[in-house]
């Protein structure tokens, strides 16, 4: 088995570039407007990328073994899969952390994480045969909403315990 052809490493791939994207954008956002401090935003996104991927490796683990139409090595492969790509995709949003002060450096990471999801929802309805625009607006929408939310969530949590 191809392994990066398997229905388990896209079941993975698509997972994990998500809930990696929308998952640090949301612990970025609301950390910056709780805390205003790049060592806070940086240890959460550490935290993240190897806490919350191996936390949705299992998840996608025991999900997938619970089908009884899935093989070892289908439940392997979206194990393997969703836990490297969360990683990675979480550490990328180190990258503008190191390069750029912590405000623009959100702004850049909010950017980058809107394009994987265009990207990655674009792909998925061509793959569907779908046009992709209402699923790219219905995903954006989605990714827009948790950023927002996050950061009125850091904002109250700011101003109640600050």
């Amino acid at each position: 088995m191809d392994f990066f052809k398997s229905d388990g490493a896209r079941t993975g791939l698509f997972f994990g570039a998500t809930s990696g994207v929308i998952t640090t954008l949301g612990l970025m956002t609301g950390l910056n407007a709780g805390t205003q401090s790049i060592t806070a935003v940086l240890g959460g996104i550490l935290v993240i990328a190897f806490a919350d991927a191996m936390s949705d490796a299992l998840g996608i683990h025991l999900a997938e073994e619970a089908n009884p139409q899935s093989d070892p090595a289908h439940v392997w492969a979206a194990t393997i899969s969703t836990f490297v790509t969360k990683f990675v995709f979480a550490l990328s949003f180190v990258v503008p952390l190191l390069l750029l002060p912590l405000g623009p450096a959100v702004a850049a990471s909010i950017a980058w994480g809107m394009l994987v999801i265009v990207v990655l929802s674009y792909f998925l309805a061509r793959a569907r045969g779908e046009s992709p625009g209402y699923i790219i607006l219905e995903h954006l929408g989605i990714a827009i909403l948790v950023v927002v939310l996050s950061h009125f969530i850091g904002v109250w949590v700011a101003k109640t315990f600050g």
